[in-house]
């Protein structure tokens, strides 16, 4: 009888060690298939707001699908295409849809919008003015004085009924030499771009673009206007378009059209950012 008993404990303990090592197998291969599934992406970006948004807003979204995003930042709008299309990063996100369009033609690449996000336009500040109807008679108005910031910054104008461009000419091209009316005398003073907000100081008012307004920690709600952006000027994620349908792609695509995504834009610092036309 102690005989069977002994066997029979020694049975029970090896019956224990084989199940606790098969527990100690698939424990290690449930790890070993979770990090399988996390996938690491780098997404590029350019000074500006919006690599704090892949950060802060994109980038847990992409988590929840299996992606861990990290930034590399470019300081200039040529890189971050190059790179993408060298494969040297996973996506970008820094442009709009035209320019996205036409530098990969110039540059035959083969680069794919795969969604937009809320972007920051033009603004028209004050260090004084509490609104436009305050603007002065002969008011000192620093503006761009790049060809593509200079027409953007006269529709502007225009748009909320400060000056008149010349209806035959093309608003995209537009220069000051195409203002028809001036009803309020406005001096213009054009400076470099990068150059426009530290202007607030000796001038009325000035058109700051979004990315230099950011970094000089402009806030979209403090402008007196902000640029009504038409769809084409809106910033998207591009990716290689060969991976347009891959995983990733889908993965940005869902993110991007999601409620979530929304819903963690309005409560971020991006919520007065210009949105798609889709979300309204």
């Amino acid at each position: 009888m102690k005989k069977w008993k002994k066997v029979t404990l020694a049975v029970s303990a090896c019956v224990l060690v084989l199940s606790l090592a098969a527990c100690g197998k698939k424990e290690e291969g449930a790890k070993k298939e979770t990090a399988s599934e996390t996938k690491e992406i780098v997404v590029g970006v350019a000074p500006g707001p919006y690599g704090d948004m892949v950060t802060d807003v994109i980038g847990p979204l992409l988590k929840e699908k299996g992606y861990t995003v990290t930034t590399k930042l470019f300081n200039d709008y040529v890189q971050p295409n190059k790179a993408l299309a060298a494969k040297q990063i996973d996506a970008n996100l820094f442009q709009h849809t035209a320019y996205l369009e036409k530098f990969s033609a110039d540059n035959e690449l083969e680069l794919t919008a795969v969604g937009q996000v809320p972007t920051l336009g033009m603004g028209i500040y004050s260090k004084d003015l509490k609104q436009l109807s305050d603007l002065p008679d002969g008011g000192k108005v620093s503006i761009a004085n790049d060809a593509s910031n200079l027409a953007r910054t006269l529709q502007l104008l225009q748009a909320n009924e400060l000056i008149t461009i010349n209806a035959d000419i093309d608003e995209t091209k537009a220069t000051v030499n195409d203002i028809a009316e001036n009803a309020k005398n406005l001096d213009f003073k054009p400076l470099d771009a990068a150059q426009l907000a530290r202007s607030l100081d000796n001038v009325d008012i000035a058109l700051v673009p979004g990315n230099f307004s950011w970094a000089a920690e402009l806030k979209p709600a403090d402008a007196l206007a902000l640029e009504k952006l038409q769809e084409k000027y809106k910033n998207v994620v591009a990716l290689r378009t060969e991976d347009k349908d891959s995983d990733l792609g889908k993965a940005f695509a869902e993110v991007l059209t999601s409620d979530e995504f929304k819903a963690a834009i309005a409560k971020s610092e991006f919520k007065d950012f210009d949105q798609p036309e889709s979300w309204k």
